[in-house]
């Protein structure tokens, strides 16, 4: 059994849906305080209410992490609200498919202002709280697209999960001054609303192709964050966990044809 992060202040990005979503309810279950952040304000406050209907102890905060201003916002909201901020998941993130003859710009710089600036924000405005409580936790959600696969029509998004780790290992470097670990977590196809409106045959498709033959589900990734934020991932830092079913194992269809 992990440590408790019981009274723990924890920061979600991306927290009002899907994967963040479930990482703030994971958390708060087992005791932390979650600042639920996120877009949409109608929907952080959704999510917080549930976790509080749940006996769980949590505050939202609507913030575009792409900005730095409203990332300080958010980080200094949260330090106050809970006295403090030991952990932050750095979650969130879009994918829009488009391929590239048909991508513009503007629609790249968005997903990598999303999900691959919005980290760097989202650390160095944490790096006060962690060294004025003596340290902290951060953990990225990337993903299997871009660092590991690619698909057509995700190049922006894969070229910001793949910076994601570039920026993990230095980031891991100098932290660590800090007292402070930096993980990330690369899902692979987690059953969320964004997964969901790719339809029903990309669905059973891509479920087909996992030697679980499921998709994931969002408690999977959260558990495999919270390990990331437990006292016995002290000693672990600058990684990366698959949490996939196995998704990238296989060199063939047929390979799983024959399991």
């Amino acid at each position: 059994m992990l440590t408790s992060i019981e009274g723990k202040s924890c920061l979600v990005t991306g927290a009002s849906k899907g994967i963040g979503k479930g990482i703030s309810r994971v958390f708060a279950e087992k005791g932390a305080k979650v600042m639920v952040v996120a877009r949409n304000e109608a929907d952080c406050a959704k999510t917080t209410e549930e976790i509080k209907a749940a006996g769980g102890t949590a505050a939202f905060r609507s913030c575009d992490i792409s900005d730095w201003e409203q990332v300080q916002a958010a980080v200094s909201a949260t330090a106050e609200t809970f006295g403090g901020l030991d952990i932050l998941c750095a979650n969130a993130g879009i994918f829009p498919q488009k391929k590239l003859i048909d991508l513009e710009p503007n629609e790249w710089d968005e997903v990598l202002g999303i999900n691959l600036k919005s980290n760097f924000l989202c650390v160095k405005a944490c790096i006060s709280q962690f060294e004025k409580h003596g340290g902290g936790r951060v953990v990225l959600t990337s993903s299997i697209t871009g660092p590991v696969t690619g698909y057509p029509g995700w190049s922006h998004y894969g070229a910001s999960k793949a910076g994601q780790l570039g920026f993990l290992k230095t980031a891991a470097m100098e932290l660590s001054r800090y007292n402070t670990t930096i993980n990330a977590v690369l899902p692979g196809n987690i059953i969320t609303e964004g997964l969901e409106g790719l339809g029903e045959d990309y669905l059973a498709t891509m479920a087909a192709s996992i030697p679980l033959k499921r998709l994931g589900k969002v408690e999977d990734i959260a558990n495999a964050a919270l390990f990331f934020a437990s006292q016995e991932a002290a000693y672990i830092t600058g990684q990366t966990l698959i949490v996939d079913g196995g998704q990238i194992l296989p060199e063939s269809l047929e390979a799983i044809q024959e399991i």
